[in-house]
């Protein structure tokens, strides 16, 4: 079983201010196995000074196994500063940051689209929309928990999500195909960081 550490997450750290502060990310060294494999997201939030609530700031991630070193590594900046809903995060922000870094396990395709578990499961699917044209869309397995969704409201956040607009129509939803998964998921604020200790 995949394990995701605090150690991924602390690499993830240091790549990202490694980059945000002018050196190369590419020689930041990992203390994990490098070489294990996985399919892999790294979840970026941010604490609010107002609210003190934590607020997405970039998710991004591969279905397809990656070698963990490369794979977080890429990863952390990706979602870090290509996220297209959110402006790049600058070094400013990063003392309020926290990284999650999921390993996705336990893949399995289901004939019926409800066939998941809230909590237990993310859900990627596959439905043909509007004019046809394929898409695709996933929910990590926290999301649909932390939001307080039923099975059927996140299947309709995931075809938004997808790209559809306005009222859904039936034949979209008869298209759907979804793969459900788990994941198991590590995640270290910027304060354990430091206390962690920075870049070896």
């Amino acid at each position: 079983m995949a394990a995701a550490t605090k150690e991924h997450c602390r690499f993830c750290f240091d790549v990202l201010i490694a980059h945000l502060t002018g050196k190369s990310a590419a020689s930041v060294q990992a203390d994990f196995d490098t070489s294990a494999e996985y399919p892999l997201f790294v979840t970026w939030d941010k604490y609010s000074a107002r609210d003190g609530e934590a607020h997405l700031r970039g998710c991004i991630g591969n279905f397809s196994a990656m070698e963990l070193g490369s794979g977080l590594r890429e990863y952390a900046l990706t979602s870090a500063l290509h996220d297209i809903r959110f402006r790049p995060i600058s070094l400013r922000e990063v003392p309020l940051l926290s990284c999650t870094v999921s390993l996705l396990t336990d893949f399995e395709k289901v004939d019926d689209y409800l066939d998941w578990e809230v909590g237990k499961h993310g859900v990627w699917i596959e439905f043909r929309g509007d004019r046809g044209e394929r898409r695709t869309a996933t929910f990590l397995p926290q999301i649909a928990a932390e939001q307080g969704w039923s099975k059927a409201e996140t299947i309709d956040h995931l075809l938004r999500k997808g790209g559809c607009r306005g009222l859904i129509a039936e034949r979209v939803y008869e298209s759907v195909r979804l793969t459900r998964y788990q994941s198991q998921k590590a995640e270290l604020s910027f304060a354990d960081y430091e206390a962690m200790g920075r870049t070896r």
